[in-house]
C-alpha cells in the first residue's frame, strides 16, 4: 500500500507507467483486446472498478499519442485488458490492432472514471445496460462483475451491432448467458441484418427504449441503468429513461467522442474574450509560471508549450484526467462533460477546456 499522504496518492495516480503488454487478442476483425502485465510494486496503483478505463500513451511516427480505453475485465479476473477498435484515420487505434506485438511496452495511466456502481454481495438488483460497436467494453466489465459479486442480482444488456460478425465479446456474452441463464438475458440489436423481431432491427434510440420498457423491464424496478456508445443514442436514450421514471442519478452514462453533444452547464461561461494572463500550476507540490498570450490557447496547451508534464488523455473534455482546481482568478470552460456540478461549484475544472478571463490565474492538480 502507498505511503504519506494523499496528495501523494493523487499524484502519483495520474503519471504514466511503462508497463509490458502480456498478450494480445483478437475480439473482431477490427478490435484486439491488450492484456498488461502489472510489476508488483505497482500493484496497488492499478486496482479498478468496473467500467473504468486506461490511458495509454507511445510515440508513433515520432509523434507523442495518447489515448484512452476502457477496460474489458473484471476485478476478479485478476487482469489488467482493454479492448482498441480500430477506427478509420485512428492514429493509435490502428496502431494496436496492426503494429503492436506481445512484449512491447506502452506508457499506462493508473485506472481512472466515474462509469461504475459500487457492488456488495447482499444487493438484489436490477441492472440495465443500453451498448453500441464498442460501447460494449466498459459495460462488459461492470456486467462480469454483477454476475459474479452480487450472487442474487440480475443484468439485461441491449447491444446494438451492423452485424453479428462485428458483435464484440460475443463468444463470452454466450458463455455468460449460458453459465447465468436466470440472472443475464441479452438481446443482440443489428442494423444490417435482420433477427425476425423489428424491434431487434435497426439502431437503438428512444422509441425502442420504450418499447423494452414495456416488454421485458420496468424502469421502476431498475437500480442502474448503463449507457455506452455513439453520442445520438446516449442523448435519446438518456432522456426517454427518465421520462419513464427512471432517476436521473441511476442513469449512468459513458462518452466516447463529443463532437455535437449538448453541453453541460458550468457555473462560467465560456464567453470567447481573450486574456493575456499570468497562469501559474501547482502539480506535486512544485509551482510552475508561465505567461499565457490572448491567442486562445487552452490552459493545458498554453502549460505544455512552457514545458509543463501535465496529466491528460483526451483533450475533448470528457475523461477528467486534466482536472484541477482554481485557486484564483477566473477560469471559464469550453466544454464540460468530466466534472460534476458540484465539482465545478467547488472551482473544478478540465484544463483541456480552459481559458483564462482575468490576468492572474493560479490552479492546483494538488487540492
Amino acid at each position: 500500500m502507498p505511503v504519506g499522504d494523499g496528495r501523494f496518492f493523487m499524484s502519483a495516480a495520474t503519471k504514466f507507467y511503462l508497463l509490458r503488454v502480456r498478450s494480445l487478442r483478437r475480439e473482431t476483425a477490427d478490435t484486439v483486446s491488450v492484456a498488461f502485465d502489472v510489476p508488483e510494486a505497482l500493484q496497488y496503483l492499478f486496482q479498478f472498478k468496473p467500467g473504468q478505463y486506461l490511458s495509454l500513451r507511445t510515440e508513433i511516427d515520432g509523434v507523442d499519442q495518447r489515448r484512452s480505453y476502457s477496460i474489458c475485465s473484471a476485478p476478479a479476473e485478476q487482469e489488467l485488458r482493454v479492448a482498441v477498435k480500430k477506427v478509420a484515420g485512428g492514429v493509435f487505434s490502428t496502431f494496436v490492432n496492426e503494429r503492436l506485438q506481445e512484449g512491447d511496452e506502452l506508457l499506462v495511466m493508473p485506472p481512472q472514471g466515474r462509469f461504475t456502481t459500487d457492488l456488495s454481495a447482499a444487493n438484489e438488483h436490477l441492472y440495465v445496460a443500453f451498448a453500441a460497436g464498442s460501447g460494449i467494453t466498459p459495460v462488459i466489465s461492470i456486467l462480469k462483475s454483477v454476475l459474479l459479486e452480487e450472487p442474487k442480482s440480475r443484468f439485461l444488456l441491449f447491444f446494438g451491432n451492423r452485424g453479428f460478425d462485428h458483435i464484440i465479446f460475443r463468444e463470452t456474452l454466450e458463455a455468460l448467458k449460458n453459465r447465468y441463464p436466470d440472472r443475464l438475458a441479452v438481446h443482440h440489436v443489428l442494423s444490417r441484418e435482420s433477427v425476425g423481431a423489428d424491434w431487434f432491427y435497426g439502431r437503438l434510440d428512444a422509441d425502442k427504449c420504450r418499447a423494452y420498457a414495456r416488454l421485458l423491464f420496468r424502469p421502476e424496478e431498475v437500480d442502474a441503468y448503463f449507457l455506452c456508445g455513439p453520442e445520438d443514442m446516449i442523448f435519446d436514450i438518456q432522456p426517454a429513461l427518465e421520462a419513464l421514471g427512471a432517476d436521473p442519478k441511476r442513469v449512468h452514462f459513458e462518452l466516447f467522442t463529443t463532437a455535437g453533444m449538448p453541453k453541460r452547464e458550468t457555473t462560467a461561461s465560456a464567453q470567447k474574450e481573450s486574456f493575456d494572463a499570468s497562469v501559474t500550476v501547482i502539480q506535486d507540490g512544485t509551482q510552475f509560471d508561465f505567461q499565457l498570450p490572448s491567442d486562445g490557447s487552452t490552459l493545458l496547451d498554453a502549460a505544455m508549450r512552457a514545458g509543463a508534464d501535465l496529466p491528460f488523455s483526451c483533450k475533448g473534455g470528457v475523461c477528467s484526467t486534466c482536472k484541477a482546481r482554481v485557486l484564483e482568478g477566473e477560469v471559464a470552460m469550453d466544454l464540460n462533460y468530466g466534472l460534476e456540478p458540484d465539482e465545478v461549484e467547488a472551482g473544478y475544472v478540465l484544463m483541456c477546456q480552459s481559458h483564462p478571463k482575468s490576468a492572474k490565474v493560479v490552479v492546483s492538480f494538488d487540492a
